[in-house]
């Protein structure tokens, strides 16, 4: 006899979201959020400095370094990675608030915070968005105008090895239009597609 009322939907399961810096990830992502509030997305920790356009808590939860430490600690993130001097991590508790209730998440994290997102939840699922060549992701860095020629060529190296590591992920999402990538993502997550 089985207990229904524990049975979780299966599209309430987490999705990682990941790729290369430039790929499109927060485009697809503010799509997603415009035209589907039905997923919920999981909103990182990090101790980078907010950019412009960016909002505190719709965005990143910005904290001090002190703060983001502090949680790591208490054990309060699923998972957690440091890039380019900053650290970025997942809040365990909203994670899992959302699937108890039968929601669907969508975190977007690097390729480090996936694999141990893969580790401390294997039942979630991989998505890796990838660009469709490395001369268009290097177009998009560079367009973008958010950082400097240096840390635009970090990206760009730290890009190649990202693109190495797809073949980990459970599908892949080619970012050649916006509007297409957020269709099939959304489609992954076991609910109707864009509406």
């Amino acid at each position: 006899m089985s207990n229904d009322d524990d049975a979780r939907p299966a599209s309430a399961r987490l999705t990682v979201l990941s790729g290369p810096s430039g790929v499109g990830k927060d485009s697809v992502i503010e799509l997603i959020r415009a035209r589907s509030r039905w997923v919920h997305l999981s909103v990182s920790v990090t101790t980078r400095r907010k950019r412009d356009y960016e909002i505190d808590g719709t965005h990143y939860h910005f904290v001090t370094r002190a703060e983001f430490e502090r949680m790591v600690a208490a054990g309060e993130l699923l998972e957690w990675a440091e890039f380019a001097g900053n650290l970025y991590g997942t809040p365990r508790a909203q994670v899992e608030g959302q699937l108890a209730l039968g929601n669907p998440v969508l975190l977007k994290i690097d390729i480090q915070g996936a694999r141990q997102v893969r580790a401390a939840m294997p039942e979630a699922q991989l998505v890796f968005l990838a660009p469709p060549s490395v001369e268009e992701l290097e177009r998009r860095l560079v367009g973008r105008g958010t950082e400097d020629p240096e840390m635009i060529a970090r990206r760009l190296e730290h890009a190649h090895d990202e693109l190495e590591a797809a073949k980990e992920f459970d599908e892949i999402v080619v970012n050649d239009s916006i509007e297409r990538a957020a269709t099939e993502l959304v489609s992954l997550l076991g609910s109707p597609a864009i509406c």
